[in-house]
């Protein structure tokens, strides 16, 4: 008896708690909380992490592993440790209610506080604050100093209130202003000073610094009169139209011995100097530099090669006898040192053809012309036409004879790859020549891959016409090759140039199971390489095999197939930059995704070991695909989430025993949160699925509830992923809804090609049914919502079925006649290959099957819609034309039908800015409280807002009128 009380009073604590929450409301945005930057230094014992907010100002936290206590810094961002591991350097940012000022009314950022740098020394515990740096670096790789520049804060003359935060601290910005360099040895506290500094760069290791300085402006000391002032216009003026030569300022290149503490003075001139790069070892140094002048059409560069041991200097000329004619050194590519600093990669480019500045544009057309021969279409080369005018290709200098070098790239090459971190004495180069038309209905572009000697630019082919992938193994012994249209992995010998397949004959495919697209299916990946170039790691869809790349034994399963038996998807991890490859019998920790629970978690087990992996951890969260590791202990960081839980961060060295850093978002546990579970059904067609429930924490099973069905593509492997309330791009803000009462359902949606409208229909619809057997779903209210594909889905539902109480269609296609011919401005591709192959899933074009065109457009069956639809489309989409929308609505209010179109002026097919995002969310709400809730109607839908009205009037007022 007394246990039936207890029981029963904690039952109603319980309900007298939930009853407390209240539920999210759209003012708790912006505080909402998420982790941000986290590092963790070489040593293991200190971990930097930030806090950071939707809208506002971050936290950035120092946590000690061994004391398991942090420091809190308000604003803390571009957080670094030194090599050492003793001390922490990070700059503290303005308030961000000033930066946004400063942003909202477009004013000179000289009037905003500049940003503070910050020295964290562990040993001492002390933290020292220097104000005014706008930008500061430390070595990679060795060393315990810093270099920074200050602000200067008497030059009022600029005004980068136009530029995006960030912007201003690109070094290679051509009007950088010479500003002083501070450059401090951390250990003993020293500092030297260097004036009119522009660039700057360390050596990885710490032992040297190069930096570029600029000789200042002379600036006029006596009061122009306002006469003298025109004067000087007006001959400026004359000066421009002439086209008088600017000359750079005079520009120096020095060299700082870090150990020595001298200074070496490496080039000098009235120029510009950029794009400084060391070798590993900090012993060479390369740069570009030009005489021409500030205002010549044409500049012409030269490449400086310094060695900093012998003090020698090379400069390459563009005349050059290596180099090809009418070819120049290119200024857009930063010199590459080969990790062993034998071999140096810059930028070669034809010479640019200087524009006709005399001729007259009124006296000439201005056009695109389209050909059907062209590689590309117009709108593809317009988009990339800033890129392609500073297209560089690479050259390679061997540094033992530095007068000596070889182009290896080529116009008709897409890319070129350094193998062996630039050591081959070999480049991978890729070329798409003769395929590149296809790619408008293909997508994929086939292409050819050549080894190219960097010494006599001879190439040797490996695959021509491949559709599929190339791999060079980590010392460039192998090369691996994914042949996507025979579903075939096969390895390459560089020396002997004979090619063997890897896994035929095996029981498993390396190819995607689940693909239903009407293409070839792609593979599961490479997950690493061992040591020596001995095997490469290749995974199927649940565990991992090891190849012999020369073919000397037979593949194992290094996972021992406990991934298939079990469902458990295996990956490795990448845990250090600076190590390519595995070791065979060392252990290592491999991340598991249970493809049935959803649950994440690592195990261990090494490369030859012939039994199962060992479990570590698993458990219901979103976590473990992506781990930090300290690079010289074994301390390890983890962030993990689920959706009841906010991502927070973790430390261990085992993973068996975790300590938990974080705990963002404490105020989650005030409002009425929400809890999920995986459904699963059969539908008619006898096929299985899977979809997500969520339910609001107050859920009540006697009760019943409006349901919102959420779709694109499958969703269910995101059960343990928490989803932040945040104003979205256009999809469901799905915590806000579970949160206000409403159930949320997200079935996920297998195809058939030639039929994916009826294919969502047949997922879609019968998982609704299976939820509506359940007394809790209000089978009368229902509403459905999707985005971009989800939003297609959305107009071809309607279309076809009345079980929908309201729908919510962003971005749409309604047409695929006229979609099929489109662009997709963000990249300028045609979209036929979206029909013919991608996710639009037909198969076919448009000539071989229009009836395959028009059954999956809604448009065609609009008419029958009896559901209330918002349709957002903004004339901004880079993805879907924005007329599809257009014909949506028009087609709906020709026929009469409720509809209402949002075009949010300027933005993207996701919605991109913050404000917009904002009021999608109240209109999304707004809508759906209506039709599912029988809640007042806002203005918007029921007069809408006239254009006279756009701007003052956002129509969000509730009216007791109908629309």
């Amino acid at each position: 008896m007394k246990l039936k009380c207890t029981i029963f009073i904690l039952l109603i604590i319980t309900c007298w708690m939930y009853g407390q929450k209240k539920p999210l409301d759209h003012s708790v945005y912006d505080s909402w909380q998420n982790i941000g930057t986290r590092k963790i230094s070489n040593d293991g014992k200190w971990i930097a992490y930030s806090v950071d907010v939707q809208e506002g100002n971050s936290n950035l936290f120092l946590y000690s592993v061994k004391n398991k206590t942090s420091k809190k810094f308000a604003r803390g961002t571009k957080v670094d440790f030194t090599n050492d591991s003793r001390f922490a350097v990070f700059q503290i940012r303005p308030l961000y209610k000033d930066l946004k000022a400063v942003k909202d009314k477009k004013l000179k950022k000289s009037k905003l506080t500049k940003d503070s740098l910050a020295i964290v020394d562990f040993l001492n515990g002390q933290t020292e604050k220097i104000p005014n740096v706008k930008t500061f670096k430390i070595p990679e790789k060795a060393g315990s100093y810093v270099a920074y520049l200050l602000e200067n804060l008497k030059d009022k003359s600029s005004d980068d209130s136009d530029k995006e935060d960030g912007e201003e601290n690109k070094d290679e910005d051509k009007n950088a202003k010479p500003l002083q360099l501070v450059v401090r040895n951390l250990l003993d506290g020293k500092s030297t000073t260097y004036d009119n500094v522009i660039r700057y760069e360390f050596s990885k290791n710490g032992k040297q610094l190069a930096f570029i300085t600029k000789k200042p402006e002379e600036k006029a000391k006596d009061k122009k009169t306002e006469k003298d002032a025109d004067d000087e216009k007006s001959a400026d003026k004359k000066d421009n139209d002439k086209s008088k030569p600017k000359k750079y300022s005079l520009q120096t290149v020095q060299l700082v011995d870090l150990q020595k503490g001298t200074v070496t003075k490496i080039s000098e001139m009235e120029g510009d100097f950029s794009q400084l790069s060391f070798d590993e070892e900090g012993n060479q140094l390369a740069f570009v530099g030009t005489s021409s002048a500030q205002n010549d059409l044409v500049k012409l560069y030269q490449l400086y090669y310094f060695n900093c041991k012998t003090n020698k200097k090379e400069i390459i000329t563009n005349e050059n006898a290596q180099m090809k004619k009418d070819w120049v050194i290119s200024e857009n590519r930063l010199p590459l040192f080969s990790k062993n600093g034998k071999q140096l990669y810059f930028g070669v480019a034809p010479k640019p053809i200087a524009k006709d500045t005399t001729m007259i544009a009124n006296d000439h057309a201005v056009l695109d012309i389209w050909n059907y021969k062209d590689d590309y279409l117009q709108t593809v080369q317009l988009k990339e036409l800033k890129n392609d005018l500073k297209k560089s290709y690479a050259a390679v200098m061997q540094t033992e004879k530095p007068d000596f070098f070889r182009n290896i790239d080529g116009e008709d090459l897409d890319t070129l790859r350094l193998v062996n971190e630039g050591n081959a004495g070999f480049a991978l180069g890729i070329t798409s020549l003769n395929n590149r038309i296809s790619s408008q209905w293909e997508g994929s572009t086939k292409k050819t891959y050549f080894l190219i000697d960097n010494k006599t630019g001879e190439r040797t082919e490996i695959v021509k016409n491949l559709n599929g992938s190339v791999a060079v193994s980590p010392l460039g012994k192998f090369v691996v090759i994914f042949d996507r249209e025979k579903g075939v992995w096969l390895s390459y010998n560089v020396k002997t140039k004979q090619t063997f397949p890897l896994s035929t004959g095996l029981p498993v495919s390396f190819v995607d199971e689940e693909f239903d697209m009407p293409d070839f299916p792609n593979s599961y990946g490479i997950a690493s390489w061992t040591d020596n170039d001995e095997s490469v790691i290749i995974k199927d869809r649940f565990d991992l095999w090891e190849f012999f790349l020369n073919s000397s034994k037979k593949p194992r399963n290094i996972t021992n197939g406990y991934g298939r038996k079990h469902k458990i998807t295996f990956d490795t991890y990448d845990l250090d930059k600076d190590i390519k490859s595995l070791n065979r019998k060392s252990p290592i920790y491999l991340s598991a995704f249970d493809n049935t629970t959803k649950a994440n978690g690592i195990f261990k087990t090494s490369v030859h070991s012939n039994a199962d992996p060992v479990k570590i951890q698993m458990e219901n969260v979103w976590g473990y695909r992506s781990i930090q590791k300290a690079k010289n202990a074994e301390e390890y960081m983890v962030i993990k989430e689920s959706y009841t839980d906010s991502p927070n961060i973790f430390s261990t060295s085992d993973f068996s025993k975790q300590q938990k850093l974080s705990d963002t978002n404490p105020q989650q546990k005030l409002y009425n949160w929400g809890t999920n579970e995986l459904v699963h059904w059969t539908t008619p067609k006898g096929n299985t699925s899977t979809g997500v429930l969520y339910k609001p924490e107050d859920f009540n099973p006697n009760k019943k509830y409006p349901m919102i069905v959420y779709f694109y593509e499958k969703l269910s492997d995101n059960l343990n992923r928490y989803v932040a309330p945040a104003p979205t791009p256009s999809r469901l803000n799905i915590s806000y809804f579970v949160s206000n009462g409403y159930l949320v359902f997200t079935p996920d949606i297998s195809y058939t090609d030639g039929s994916p409208g009826e294919s969502a229909m047949e997922y879609i619809n019968s998982g609704v049914e299976k939820l509506k057997q359940n007394f809790w779903v209000d089978g009368t209210k229902i509403g459905i919502q999707g985005q971009s594909w989800g939003g297609y889905q959305v107009a071809y539902l309607i279309a076809h079925t009345n079980m929908y109480a309201a729908a919510w269609s962003g971005a749409p296609v309604v047409n695929m006649t006229s979609a099929y011919g489109g662009i997709r401005w963000t990249s300028g591709m045609n979209r036929q290959f979206q029909y013919e192959k991608s996710q639009s899933r037909l198969g076919k074009n448009l000539w071989e099957a229009p009836d395959l065109y028009i059954k999956n457009s809604p448009l065609f069956t609009i008419d029958k819609v009896n559901t209330p639809v918002v349709i957002m489309s903004n004339d901004k989409d880079g993805a879907v034309p924005w007329y599809q929308g257009i014909e949506m609505f028009t087609a709906l209010r020709r026929l009469g039908k409720p509809a209402w179109l949002l075009n949010y002026n300027g933005d993207d097919h996701n919605l991109m800015k913050r404000q917009n995002r904002k009021d999608i969310q109240i209109r999304e709400q707004q809508f759906f409280d209506y039709y599912l809730k029988g809640a007042k109607a806002p203005v918007w839908m029921t007069k809408g807002i006239p254009a006279t009205q756009k701007g003052k009037d956002w129509g969000f007022e509730l009216t007791d009128d109908k629309p």
